[in-house]
């Protein structure tokens, strides 16, 4: 039995960064980029309004107040996406748009509610003058060129995680499409006679398959392509058949057949047809746990494909997958970060420690406000067995206890890891 550490150690050995495709950028989202990106253009291309009202040159305002306003004779208009053709004079003003581009000769912008634009209009006053009511200094509500990027600046360096921030710079600086870390495809496989698809009739003896969907969701959580290969019935050559079809994936996970029983033939499997790197972990729920390769060649040259063999409690599966398989699915993606968040919390309940195992045990975090701050609180979602699956449902964290420890006592502190919760924080 090896511990956790040792277990996630060598699980990422054997997978690596995928190779970069090139994509439409809102297909890229949660995706690592895969080469540098900088600007071409300036943004904003022109000096232009930040918002609505005239545009004028600042000494023409000079001592305008409410009481003394300052007029000013507009000789022209201009929207966001049009240059004026008029120039802006001594005592004269350009009625403007947001996003418009800044007249010649004006320097400053005055929003309409620092002119008598509302009152003109309501008295109806069809002249072609406007009154400034506040002194304004040059620069006001002016963005400049380049303010944003600038050409020839780096804007998003390799190995960024692209959020939708992101994704419109890369649309604002023209880009359709980003190189970014492919996505792994995984492909998943349940595995025993007691299994029957979801949309089938429930006989006696017989359980519908959870495992394929927790799992399949999992991988598309975290960023990866489930490919879905079905049930394995309990023989060698019906595993043998359907792990053939995982073979154009990158990482193959089973659920079930790892354990001591004599139909829990997965490892058997793949120590036949591969190579077996561990199949027991320190830790609970979760102990039983298969990893490797499996081969095959194919024109000459022998395909590898990384296999997590997950014990077959839904529990256990979906733990196991948290500690190892998620990691090493962000591991492919190009992702640095791979450790879940966690938190120190006040456990509410006495958690025994049987076998000296790591437990990670299904809790309900509640944040509470206390003097020096925010304390959180970890209750247990209720009974913890393995095949309790609405334990996870109900859980928010996973209390981890230390192995070796006869376990914690209600008002310890205890390292919480936090399920929904992106590593990127």
């Amino acid at each position: 039995m090896i511990s956790v550490e040792e277990a996630l150690e060598r699980v990422l050995d054997y997978v690596d960064v995928l190779e970069p495709e090139q994509k439409p950028i809102l297909d890229c989202l949660g995706q690592v980029l895969a080469e540098d990106v900088y600007s071409t253009i300036d943004i904003p291309s022109l000096d232009n309004s930040a918002m609505d009202g005239y545009a004028l040159r600042a000494e023409d305002t000079r001592e305008a107040s409410e009481a003394s306003p300052r007029y000013l004779v507009v000789v022209g208009e201009v929207a966001a996406g049009y240059i004026s053709t008029k120039e802006v004079r001594p005592g004269t003003a350009i009625r403007i748009m947001t996003g418009a581009p800044l007249p010649e000769g004006a320097d400053t912008v005055v929003q309409f509610e620092a002119t008598d634009e509302v009152s003109r209009k309501s008295s109806g006053d069809g002249s072609s003058q406007i009154g400034i009511l506040c002194q304004a200094k040059k620069g006001l509500n002016v963005r400049y060129r380049g303010e944003d990027i600038a050409r020839g600046d780096l804007i998003l360096k390799a190995g960024k995680v692209l959020r939708p921030q992101e994704i419109g710079v890369l649309a604002s600086l023209g880009h359709s499409t980003a190189l970014v870390v492919r996505r792994p495809v995984v492909a998943i496989l349940a595995t025993g006679d007691e299994l029957i698809g979801v949309d089938q009739p429930l006989t006696q003896g017989k359980i519908y398959d959870s495992n394929t969907y927790t799992i399949a969701a999992e991988v598309s959580r975290y960023g990866g392509i489930p490919k879905i290969l079905g049930i394995g019935r309990d023989s060698v050559q019906s595993l043998i058949e359907k792990l053939e079809e995982g073979f154009d994936a990158d990482m193959l996970i089973t659920s079930g057949g790892v354990s001591k029983g004599d139909y829990d033939i997965v490892k058997d499997v793949l120590a036949e047809r591969g190579e077996i790197g561990f199949w027991t972990v320190c830790m609970k729920p979760g102990k039983p746990l298969a990893f490797g390769v499996m081969k095959k060649m194919e024109g000459g040259k022998e395909k590898r494909v990384p296999h997590l063999g997950l014990p077959g409690n839904p529990v256990s599966s979906m733990i196991t997958f948290e500690q190892f398989a998620r990691p090493a699915i962000l591991k492919m993606l190009g992702k640095k970060v791979l450790a879940k968040p966690t938190i120190r919390a006040i456990i509410e309940n006495d958690v025994v420690n049987t076998d000296g195992r790591r437990i990670f045990a299904r809790v309900t975090v509640t944040p509470m406000k206390s003097g020096d701050g925010v304390q959180y609180r970890a209750s247990l979602t209720g009974p913890q067995g393995s095949g309790i699956l609405t334990s996870m449902a109900k859980a928010n964290g996973l209390a981890v206890i230390p192995e070796g420890s006869k376990g914690v006592k209600k008002g310890d502190i205890v390292e919480v890891q936090m399920l929904d919760w992106s590593e990127e924080l």
